[in-house]
């Protein structure tokens, strides 16, 4: 894309580090730092203002920081008080709420609602049209496919807020929902148009409306090779930080069990 400095407004309270390219129509807030080698698309909003701007004259924007080497796609949103980690990515027409936090080396797909208050680990990868309630906390190496749905309300309309719990390396197949503060254990795997109310041990898979554990992961077989498919990153390394030199040899440096 060609970088015009068409129609940019960036707060002189905004720190922009070195090398940061920004798109036509874009707005930079108050209270944002970005980090160096970035890139913000066309039609951008970062550091959008919290609901108390609107009717708070003592407002003051809380500060919000995208790492370097990020890139955000035209068209997305990223509410104030939230905290990026390195190489954000996001897909277009993202919305990231308030008081969001995301590791590194983690990206949002097209279409993706991240409803604000919520914690999400690195080298996550979420695939477009996914729905991340308020409070949701989700770990690292986590996977989520096309319309999945985290949910925070047990009984709607409530004033109760009890976002999903996800371990690391977790699976979340395509259509899939979790309902307010189910668990799910490290390295399991929900299929896809699966309802997920209870919480899940680890290394499970489970499928089905309501969800229901079909067995552990590491007793799925491969159909290409007839080896154990799971843990999914002894079998995957494509931007994972083991890519290098294998999971295991990559764990026992991390000192992971």
């Amino acid at each position: 894309m060609k970088f015009n400095n068409r129609n940019v407004w960036i707060s002189e309270k905004a720190k922009i580090g070195d090398n940061v390219r920004i798109g036509d129509n874009t707005t930079i807030y108050d209270g944002v730092e970005i980090g160096d080698n970035s890139i913000i698309a066309d039609n951008v909003v970062i550091g959008e203002p919290q609901n108390s701007y609107y009717n708070d004259e003592s407002y003051k924007n809380p500060k919000t920081i995208i790492g370097p080497n990020s890139l955000v796609r035209s068209y997305s949103i990223i509410y104030a008080g939230s905290t990026f980690g390195r190489n954000l990515q996001t897909g277009h027409r993202v919305v990231i709420r308030e008081e969001t936090s995301i590791g590194d080396y983690s990206s949002i797909g097209s279409f993706g609602d991240i409803q604000g208050y919520s914690k999400i680990g690195d080298y996550c990868r979420f695939q477009s049209n996914i729905v991340i309630a308020q409070y949701s906390e989700i770990g690292n190496y986590v996977f989520m496919y096309p319309y999945v749905i985290l949910t925070n309300d047990p009984l709607p309309p409530s004033n109760l807020c009890k976002g999903p719990i996800i371990g690391d390396f977790c699976q979340i197949a395509t259509h899939s929902v979790i309902l307010p503060s189910v668990r799910i254990g490290v390295h399991s795997l929900v299929g896809a148009n699966s309802t997920v109310s209870k919480d899940v041990a680890d290394y499970s898979f489970v499928v089905g409306s309501p969800a229901k554990k079909i067995k552990d992961v590491r007793e799925i077989i491969s159909k290409e090779d007839g080896e154990p498919q799971y843990p999914w990153p002894l079998r995957f390394k494509r931007g994972m930080p083991w890519e290098q030199i294998g999971f295991d040899k990559w764990k026992a440096i991390k000192n992971l069990d």
